[in-house]
């Protein structure tokens, strides 16, 4: 495989990405269909938020061991190894539902099995990224990557609001079985260039938990990497409270109607950054992308907060999504282009835990933020009534729209505090390329 020209290695990497295209697509009709199933059943948000802790939690504990076989490992293997585990387990699921067996708790462990071979999944993607696509044209691979994730978002609860009504919930996971075979099967007919090991990862390949911890070793060791690995995790936190709360304000302002439309023009945000990326490839420095997109994002959230409405929801929702594909793939490419091949298993693995370790204490405090601390503060004769009252407004969910108006502001705090860090803002200069 070391003679696959650069046209050729980029084929097989379009023929991996419309793999896990199809392959996410089939994952979010099965997502949407078994929240749906949870929240019908048991009418608690508490249940049904809890399938997407089980979703990420144990992905994220497990990345470091994951990439430290990962490294070990051949990426093809990998990745389709974390294709039929999440196959398997969502097979076991529809088996359950045809002999009317499934209980709540099958859900949560099958989805924690998921998300275990999950951990898998993403750092091996990555790698493999790096070895197939040359680093002029990684901007663009990367872009094709958060374009697929955004197309998943747009078509996959559209399509499965429409099966489910004809096939029902099996028929939609045995779509979603079917389309993880597809992506094994696009694996398995593909081959990836070996990857060339350097000294420093021969030095750390050791015992299977000093492998894991060299993921740390290496990022802590380059400060230009781990303030940027720091900033995105600060940023992850701040916009995760965000997110959980997006339903429960928009709710407060208008109809079910108009949430729905909003998310698919948050949906469309993101598909058009995406394609964006994939066309233009990003700027020479990718870091202003990552530091200037997050200033937009946290601005739109402020504005989102500051004048509640359905205009105002429609504006920020687009800008917002619009600007997190170009964050997402900017950072992509510093982390690709500083990191070696034959050591990105194990140092994007600790970085995918650590920047996504971030998102579920987001997910435990934004609810009680908002019922115990900043609705009460905004009620009628509330502590804030008469004084940031009078300019958001007062009643319910102006007290969300108040912690809106806080996250969006430390997010901006978090851009401009990056960019006169000189580690982070010279980060692409100090740090050689690997490749």
């Amino acid at each position: 495989m070391a003679t696959l020209t650069s046209s050729s290695k980029f084929s097989v990497f379009v023929l991996i990405w419309f793999g896990q295209l199809v392959s996410l697509i089939g994952s979010g009709l099965t997502r949407f269909a078994l929240g749906i199933w949870v929240y019908q059943r048991t009418g608690s948000v508490t249940q049904f938020g809890l399938i997407l802790l089980f979703t990420t939690l144990p992905g994220i504990l497990l990345s470091p061991v994951a990439g430290a076989l990962i490294d070990r490992w051949p990426r093809r293997f990998c990745m389709i190894l974390s294709d039929s585990g999440a196959a398997l387990s969502t097979l076991v699921i529809a088996l359950l539902l045809f002999t009317g067996k499934l209980e709540i708790w099958h859900i949560y462990l099958a989805s924690a099995v998921s998300s275990a071979f999950n951990a898998f999944q993403w750092p091996a993607y990555a790698a493999a990224t790096t070895l197939l696509v040359p680093k002029q044209l990684l901007g663009r691979a990367n872009g094709m990557v958060e374009a697929a994730e955004a197309a998943a978002e747009i078509l996959s609860p559209a399509i499965a609001g429409v099966l489910i009504a004809t096939i029902k919930i099996q028929g939609i996971i045995f779509i979603d079985f079917a389309t993880f075979i597809f992506s094994v099967i696009t694996l398995l007919c593909i081959h990836f260039p070996e990857v060339r090991t350097i000294s420093e990862g021969k030095a750390n390949k050791e015992s299977l938990l000093q492998e894991a911890a060299f993921g740390w070793t290496y990022i802590t060791g380059r400060s230009g990497l781990l303030a940027l690995l720091v900033f995105i995790a600060v940023v992850n936190f701040l916009t995760g409270v965000v997110n959980v709360l997006v339903t429960p304000l928009v709710l407060a302002f208008a109809p079910v109607t108009v949430l729905g439309s909003v998310m698919s023009v948050g949906g469309s945000g993101m598909l058009i950054g995406s394609l964006l990326m994939s066309i233009w490839g990003g700027v020479k420095r990718p870091i202003y992308a990552v530091l200037s997109f997050t200033l937009l994002g946290g601005l739109s959230i402020i504005f989102a907060g500051l004048c509640p409405s359905i205009p105002v929801f429609f504006v920020t929702a687009f800008l917002y999504f619009f600007g997190l594909p170009i964050i997402n793939a900017s950072g992509q490419v510093i982390w690709q282009k500083k990191v070696a091949p034959d050591i990105q298993g194990r140092v994007f693995a600790v970085r995918r835990m650590i920047a996504w370790g971030a998102l579920p204490f987001a997910y435990l405090l934004a609810g009680p933020l908002a019922d115990r601390v900043f609705n009460p503060l905004l009620v009628a004769n509330g502590p804030l009534a008469a004084s940031i009252g009078r300019i958001i407004g007062v009643g319910p969910g102006y007290g969300i729209a108040l912690l809106f108006v806080v996250m969006g502001t430390l997010t901006v705090f978090a851009a401009i505090a990056g960019y006169f860090y000189p580690r982070l803002r010279f980060v692409e200069e100090e740090l050689p390329d690997a490749q």
